[in-house]
């Protein structure tokens, strides 16, 4: 495996353990203001993995899957990340802390809703993280070295489809509670 995909398995790992601490601090510790700072570090995460990510191709590396897969994990950390964060509070707070309501599920067209604003932000992180791709290609200007970026785009392309199909069955066949 490259530096880069060790990388991207270190700044996922790191995400998640920078969100855990900074929760046990806010929490267990109730120090806010440090558990604040812990949570605001997962941007940094980000930033790091995209300085490295352009050193090594400004350095001359091949555009290879790792490349466009730090691409595509940095606009869905970018989008999502707040969303993930809170999540993870909200469980935190209520199966760790016995504390809070149990966070609940929705369904009918309060899911099919629910379902569609995540689908538009879906359609963010895609056109960040395309525009991430097509910025490398143009950077480093040189289509066989950059091949492996157009097979991530037509595979996040797809899956962008299956989501909005999914989406919209959310709407036809309202998810019902069991």
């Amino acid at each position: 495996m490259s530096d880069i995909a060790w990388l991207i398995v270190f700044c996922e790992i790191a995400f998640w353990v920078v969100i855990a601490i900074g929760l046990v601090f806010r929490y267990i510790f109730r120090k806010e203001k440090l558990g604040f700072i812990f949570l605001a570090l997962t941007p940094v995460i980000d930033l790091v993995l995209l300085t490295v990510t352009t050193f090594d191709l400004m350095n001359g590396a091949t555009a290879g899957y790792p490349h466009a897969i730090a691409a595509v994990y940095i606009a869905v950390s970018l989008v999502f990340g707040r969303d993930m964060i809170r999540w993870f509070d909200d469980r935190f707070r209520y199966y760790v802390m016995k504390q809070g309501e149990k966070p609940g599920q929705v369904f009918g067209y309060d899911y099919a809703k629910q379902y569609a604003k995540s689908f538009i932000k879906h359609i963010i992180a895609y056109v960040i993280g395309t525009g991430l791709l097509y910025l490398i290609k143009i950077l480093v200007h040189n289509n066989e070295q950059t091949q492996a970026l157009d097979g991530v785009i037509n595979v996040w392309t797809i899956v962008l489809a299956v989501d909005l199909i999914i989406t919209l069955s959310n709407f036809i066949w309202p998810k019902k509670k069991k």
